[in-house]
């Protein structure tokens, strides 16, 4: 169920659920997308900034990365070149999330036990990534955890592709409260 200890419930804590998928091993190759978001949303990554209105659909939104997002992108980089099985596929740093693609190659490791080799991929690279950068922010932005979705197919990798690609001019809308 929970990664709560006994002590937790007996101060009263509401059981965490796991949001990895169970029994899956997250460093099997493939690939999938991660959101990573900023405590109570707050956006402090970047600003969405666009044209006109009616340029809108002639124009996409721009993204303008604040000191935290400019650190974010920093780790970003140097993690990607930091694995030899992990790649950064592709990202977009939001106000209050960050949204990436992450490809796992396949590393060869046959008979390695699948919980040795979870933390040298998908959740390490997150936490390592969230560690980073809280110690260049001096101290903690980031939401508990992260949610990802394991990519089964081309399209499925399509469509969060484009999702990633559109998010921006989504934000855009709903600034403009075009969006309901």
């Amino acid at each position: 169920m929970g990664n709560v200890t006994d002590k937790d419930n007996e101060k009263g804590l509401p059981e965490r659920k796991s949001t990895r998928l169970k029994n899956y091993d997250y460093s099997s190759a493939g690939v999938y997308f991660v959101t990573i978001c900023t405590g109570d949303r707050k956006q402090i990554l970047s600003h969405i900034v666009g044209g006109d209105v009616l340029d809108a659909p002639k124009i996409s939104p721009k993204i303008e990365l604040t000191g935290c997002g400019i650190i974010a992108r920093k780790y970003l980089t140097q993690l990607n070149l930091s694995y030899d099985i992990l790649k950064v596929d592709g990202y977009v740093i939001m106000p209050d999330h960050i949204h990436l693609m992450l490809i796992v190659l396949d590393n060869g490791a046959s008979g390695t036990s699948p919980p040795t080799r979870q933390h040298s991929t998908v959740s390490r690279f997150v936490s390592t990534f969230k560690r980073f950068c809280n110690k260049e922010y001096g101290m903690n932005i980031w939401q508990r955890g992260f949610n990802d979705h394991i990519i089964r197919d081309r399209r499925d990798y399509e469509l969060h592709r484009k999702y990633m690609y559109e998010n921006p001019l989504r934000w855009y809308y709903k600034y403009l409260n075009f969006e309901k």
